[in-house]
């Protein structure tokens, strides 16, 4: 029989799909019948760089289409609408779809892998961009809801990413992959809303309100993650780690991927319990006080251009600096992190619902805020991954990003009746109380004796 022609010089080795066929005596104890083996050494060093590669662009894209649709998403349902008062239910559509959507998102990246997943969801988001557009040619506010909430999809889609990163990352680096997922966000975050004004013009022509041009332009934008995903992102990252874990005899049967086995992996696992409790409560304090700090400002004689300014502050604090916390993750413990990212967001609140008009206070209060979620999701995402077996990873992701979006919904919708009622400095002391439950839960958590852990432990 002929042996393989090895690679050429210069060149890395190829690394196949487990999904392709292979002689069946090399396959692990617990992969299907036909699967290749695993790729080790410098093939999974290999494979590593280009899935990291593949999910930044995926990321990228991703961020700037949800980034470029929502920037218009309250004036395009006010149009709709004809009420100021239903301004709001469009982003609040948005947030629901992610969340709801999660779950079967989940469940298909648990049976069929990260790249079925990831690319379903961005595709999802796609044609929520058309029903929106269609939801603007014909007036209908009802079609537009339905359409955000599919465009709310494609979040899903970014936040799977970053587990996706932690597939097949060493333990000790988890957090660093993590992290340099979120940190792409940045670039899309920020380029989208400044697109959104062309995009608009774009559909001017065709007697389409303006508003819902970007959502011609993020649903676009969808199609090529989508495209990217499924003609990237091979060998499929969650597969190929069960493939390295069947290697080590830790495979599990099918059933022990479901969403009822994920629940079960959580109740079983206090640092998992932790972990989602974090993200939870983090993402939920972030979006309650985020969302009526413009409000605030602007009772305070904010301009757009300030408000602009102070919002731009916190998205450069929830994105920017997630490198740093990944490394933190890696260095100090998962633990520790989420700790910190509790006393920031607390910082965050007690500054921002302090500031009784003062601009500068609340744009520091509102940058604190973004650099507490970072590490609370951060954080909580590694311990979350670290915390669960290997087999029902993808439902337990899958379960965080529901509890993390439809705590924050609720949290974003009640925001404005606190505000209205009790003010803005009462919204900021509800939020830090959400931490409280955190901050108790992670004390528990630290290591006893004062030790530092290991690298990549908790």
């Amino acid at each position: 029989m002929d042996r393989a022609r090895p690679p050429a010089p210069g060149r890395l080795p190829t690394v196949t799909d487990p999904a392709e066929t292979a002689d069946p005596a090399d396959v692990p104890p617990g992969i299907p019948r036909g699967a290749a083996p695993p790729p080790s050494g410098e093939a999974l060093a290999a494979l590593r760089r280009r899935t990291t590669a593949v999910l930044v662009v995926s990321q990228i894209l991703g961020g700037l289409g949800v980034a470029t649709g929502i920037a218009l998403a309250p004036v395009l349902a006010e149009e709709i609408g004809g009420s100021e008062g239903l301004a709001g239910l469009a982003s609040t559509s948005s947030v629901l779809g992610t969340a709801v959507l999660s779950l079967p998102f989940a469940a298909l990246t648990a049976a069929r892998g990260r790249r079925a997943g990831l690319t379903l969801g961005y595709l999802t988001g796609a044609a929520g961009g058309a029903v929106v557009l269609l939801a603007a040619a014909v007036g209908s506010f009802p079609l537009l809801l339905l359409g955000m909430a599919a465009f709310g999809a494609a979040s899903s889609a970014n936040l799977q990413a970053r587990f996706a990163a932690a597939d097949l990352a060493e333990p000790a680096r988890r957090g660093r992959a993590i992290s340099l997922v979120v940190w792409a966000t940045t670039i899309g975050a920020v380029l989208g809303p400044n697109i959104a004004a062309p995009a608009g013009r774009s559909v001017a022509g065709l007697g389409i309100a303006e508003a819902a041009g970007p959502f011609l332009w993020g649903g676009a934008v969808f199609l090529l993650a989508a495209a990217a995903v499924f003609v990237l992102l091979r060998p499929d990252p969650l597969l190929t780690s069960r493939a390295l874990a069947a290697g080590a005899a830790s495979a599990a049967p099918a059933q022990g991927r479901s969403l009822r086995a994920g629940l079960a992996a959580v109740s079983a696992s206090p640092p998992a319990r932790l972990a989602l409790t974090a993200i939870a409560c983090s993402h939920t304090a972030m979006v309650s006080i985020m969302v009526m700090t413009p409000v605030d400002l602007g009772h305070h004689g904010a301009d757009i251009e300030l408000i602009g300014l102070v919002i731009s502050g916190h998205i450069a604090g929830m994105y920017a600096f997630s490198p740093l916390m990944g490394w933190l993750c890696d260095r100090l413990g998962r633990v520790s992190v989420v700790l910190s990212g509790i006393a920031l967001l607390a910082c965050a609140a007690l500054t921002a619902g302090t500031a009784d008009g003062d601009h500068v206070r609340s744009a520091a209060g509102l940058f604190l805020l973004g650099l507490g979620w970072s590490a609370g999701l951060v954080g909580g995402s590694t311990l979350l991954t670290d915390s669960v077996p290997q087999e029902a990873r993808a439902a337990v992701q899958g379960l965080s990003d529901l509890s993390m979006n439809a705590s924050a919904g609720v949290g974003g919708a009640l925001s404005g009746l606190v505000v209205a009622q009790a003010g803005y400095g009462w919204l900021n002391a509800m939020g830090a109380a959400l931490l409280l439950p955190v901050a108790a839960l992670a004390l528990l958590a630290r290591p006893r004796g004062g030790k530092r852990p290991a690298p990549g432990g908790r």
